[in-house]
């Protein structure tokens, strides 16, 4: 027992337990959003764009969240906003964004050498680097993402699954994509230093897509997909340190399995309550919602 205790008297671990907890259960609830609207290649398209934030406020030397934030909200902002023209696709307008974003921080990266360190932490995570600033920011940020989410259940959830009906109806649509796009960007960003860019994306869609697998009620999927994100973490975590490998990637094999075994486990019923609740079931739930 003192074995598997033992991590927990470094202030490193502890911070980064803390932030990769709450980074699985904030991931959760938003990905459950993400994942409905099939939108999974925004987390990863999203997490490439805030490493061009991130490569520019290490180069001039700035506040790691206030350059790669406003970078990553932006270019959030700016992808549903060439979507919603309908000239291109929501898939075309997440590639053209977040693949020039990504290339500006790499020729950054080619241009500053100094910035290596840094970059490096981004793309593939670090929890040495974890600092009590970086707790108080997920923090906030998951406070922020809850509160949002809570206060706008029924807006958000009706134009998750019809949002041309909903558009007709009066809902604001188009703000109710860009809360969700501002709420995705501050997720990623806060959560990058433990997962790393590159891997961020799958902390989005694995525990929703568990979730989904499970029950066919959306209210229901956001209490589940943050359990699974924050336990998963918290497991892989622990591995990370006993086993000496990566934490990102520990987490992300742990959250694979997890998919794997209830993938499993729940054969036939699990697709069809996927199939549930892309037939109208969602809805259903909108109505019945207190």
């Amino acid at each position: 027992m003192s074995h598997l205790l033992h991590p927990f008297s470094f202030e490193f671990f502890r911070n980064g337990l803390i932030v990769a907890t709450l980074a699985g259960l904030v991931c959760g609830l938003i990905g459950v959003y993400v994942v409905l609207r099939g939108m999974s290649y925004i987390g990863h398209g999203l997490s490439h764009a805030v490493f061009g934030g991130a490569a520019a406020a290490a180069v001039i030397d700035i506040n790691y969240f206030l350059g790669a934030g406003l970078w990553g909200v932006l270019s959030g902002l700016l992808i549903g906003r060439v979507a919603r023209r309908r000239i291109i696709g929501a898939d075309a307008a997440i590639g053209v964004v977040t693949t020039a974003s990504f290339a500006l921080g790499i020729v950054l990266f080619n241009k500053f050498g100094q910035a290596r360190r840094s970059l490096d932490a981004v793309l593939f995570g670090d929890v040495l680097g974890v600092q009590l600033s970086d707790v108080f920011a997920v923090v906030a940020v998951s406070v922020l993402v809850l509160l949002v989410l809570t206060a706008g259940y029924r807006r958000l959830l009706f134009a998750t699954f019809d949002p041309e009906v909903a558009d007709v109806s009066g809902v604001p649509v188009a703000r109710a994509e860009a809360v969700l796009m501002t709420l995705l960007s501050l997720t990623i960003l806060v959560t990058m230093r433990v997962i790393g860019v590159l891997l961020i994306s799958a902390l989005l869609v694995i525990p929703a897509s568990i979730a989904r697998m499970v029950t066919n009620s959306f209210a229901r999927m956001l209490l589940i997909a943050p359990v699974i994100g924050a336990v998963t973490c918290f497991v892989g975590m622990n591995l990370s340190y006993h086993l000496d490998t990566s934490t990102g990637a520990t987490i992300i094999l742990v959250n694979a399995m997890a998919f794997g075994t209830v993938f499993v486990v729940t054969g036939v019923n699990g697709r069809r309550r996927v199939a549930a609740i892309d037939h109208g079931h969602g809805m259903a739930t909108l109505r019945s919602a207190p």
